[in-house]
C-alpha cells in the first residue's frame, strides 16, 4: 500500500528524489535541453507537491504542479523511483496533483518533457494530456515534446 501526501519542498526526500531525476535527465539530454526547476525558489502559494511513500514510509515518488495564478499549472518534477515502477504510481500521482490543481482554481496543466522519455510520455497520454507547442517560457527544442489537459470543460466553471 502507498500513500500520497503533500511534501515542502525542503524535506530530505523530495531533495533524494529530485536529485536522482535530475542524474537521470543529465544522462539522456545535454544541459541547455534540461528545464530543472529548483522547486525551493518557489512560495506554498504558487506550488502544489506531492510524495509517494510505501508501507515502510520511504518516498518513492513526486510530483509538483507550478500555479500560475492565471488558471494554469505546470506540471513538474514527476519521478518514480524505479523499482516502485509498473504499479500505476505515476496515474495515482497525477489525479492527486491534478484535485489538488483544480480545488485551487487551476483549469488546465501543461507540462514539458523530453523524447527519450517514453514511459512519461506513454504516461502522459493516458492521462490524457495532447500534444500542443510550446508555452512560455519555453522555445521549440528538437529534444522537447509539450503537453497539455484541461481539467474542465467549459474554463468559466474553474471560477465557481
Amino acid at each position: 500500500m502507498y500513500s500520497i501526501t503533500s511534501e515542502s519542498s525542503h524535506h530530505p526526500d523530495i531533495i533524494n528524489l529530485i536529485a536522482a531525476l535530475d542524474r537521470y535527465q543529465s544522462e539522456l539530454y545535454p544541459a541547455e535541453s534540461n528545464h530543472l526547476l529548483d522547486l525551493s525558489e518557489l512560495t506554498e502559494e504558487n506550488l502544489i507537491l506531492m510524495v509517494i511513500r510505501d508501507q515502510q514510509l520511504t518516498a518513492v515518488g513526486c510530483g509538483a504542479v507550478v500555479l500560475n495564478g492565471d488558471g494554469t499549472g505546470e506540471m513538474k518534477r514527476v519521478y518514480i523511483d524505479p523499482t516502485h515502477r509498473g504499479q500505476h504510481l505515476g496515474e495515482t500521482l497525477l489525479a492527486a496533483l491534478e484535485d489538488e490543481a483544480l480545488s485551487r482554481h487551476c483549469h488546465t496543466v501543461r507540462l514539458e518533457t523530453g523524447i527519450k522519455q517514453h514511459a512519461a510520455v506513454r504516461l502522459y497520454e493516458r492521462c490524457g494530456y495532447e500534444m500542443r507547442p510550446p508555452f512560455a517560457p519555453y522555445t521549440a527544442d528538437p529534444l522537447s515534446l509539450f503537453m497539455e489537459k484541461a481539467l474542465v470543460v467549459d474554463v468559466r466553471l474553474a471560477a465557481l
